[in-house]
């Protein structure tokens, strides 16, 4: 037994050795390189607390954020046929779908969910990127049709958050036929004397700003996003010209009058909640933790019970 070999090398490769470091316990801002804790980073919504840069936000966890104690409830979305073009590229539809839903954990591009902000409630509907790049297909379009019903059913605002890459190749001219049913929709829920509200979030572009994603009663849009039909790139190919700083970002946009606010993702809820009950004609929230309304009624009827005794 050769005790250097077998003892010795064994014990100082164990102290020099590199430590395992979990995955993902880091990200890099893509726009200043700060490297942020991921925890400090999901805490402050995956804003870069150094540059204030928006990072991706996914459906569920924008939901979470938004809805009071991050509780809501998912409505029911029909599902729609699934491949009807039977289409194929480098890969089947149905394998895309499949891939999809195994790397977000979501069953399709939008989640319709309602519940209350402030003790305001409400209906929405929220596009997930990291789904295929939340193109509009025609689950998202039974998605905002559902989404409408159930608002006009519970006489409560539709609050929709757009990110998209466009329409889905892979459903073609049934995908842009989802442009004129979800105006249908939005057009039922004005019909019904509701507030549309949109929040444009990075990136907005294709059919989805050429249909429901621009007809709100109010355009709130989160600091640099792309909003969009056709990107920059293919606009300089085509004109042959030089385009101004900040083209298409939300900032560029609110100056020449497409957009109504933009807005901090932190600030968010609470300017959702002051515009959807200024529409809807309610006093303003009220802030701070309330008592049930059970517990009040009954201290109310206590002194006179009390008196009666």
């Amino acid at each position: 037994m050769n005790w250097i070999s077998n003892y010795v090398r064994p014990k100082i490769n164990s102290l020099f050795s590199r430590r395992e470091v979990p995955e993902k316990l880091w990200t890099k801002c893509p726009e200043c390189g700060t490297m942020l804790f991921h925890r400090e980073l999901t805490d402050n919504l995956c804003v870069c607390t150094n540059c204030g840069h928006h990072m991706p936000l996914t459906a569920r966890d924008r939901l979470t954020a938004l809805f009071d104690n991050g509780v809501f409830t998912e409505v029911e979305v029909p599902q729609p046929v699934a491949d009807p073009l039977q289409f194929r590229d480098q890969k089947r539809y149905p394998d895309r779908l499949k891939t999809a839903q195994r790397d977000t954990g979501e069953t399709e591009a939008m989640i319709v969910a309602e519940g209350e902000i402030d003790r305001t409630p409400i209906v929405a509907a929220c596009q997930d990127f990291s789904f295929m790049g939340g193109s509009m297909g025609m689950f998202v379009g039974n998605a905002i049709i559902a989404a409408a019903e159930r608002a006009v059913e519970r006489k409560r605002p539709l609050i929709l958050f757009s990110a998209a890459g466009g329409a889905r190749m892979q459903e073609g001219i049934l995908s842009l036929m989802q442009m004129p049913r979800t105006t249908v929709a939005v057009e039922m829920v004005k019909d019904a004397g509701l507030p549309y509200i949109v929040v444009l979030t990075h990136p907005t572009t294709g059919g989805v700003t050429a249909s429901y994603a621009m007809l709100g009663d109010v355009h709130i849009a989160e600091p640099n996003a792309l909003i969009c039909f056709a990107g920059p790139r293919v606009i300089e190919q085509t004109i042959r010209e030089k385009l101004p700083d900040g083209f298409q970002r939300a900032e560029y946009l609110l100056d020449h009058g497409m957009l109504d606010r933009v807005t901090h993702r932190r600030d968010m809820k609470s300017e959702l909640v002051t515009i959807t009950r200024m529409l809807m004609g309610l006093p303003p929230a009220v802030k701070g933790e309330l008592p049930a309304p059970a517990e009040a009624e009954s201290t109310e009827d206590a002194p006179a019970e009390a008196a009666e005794s």
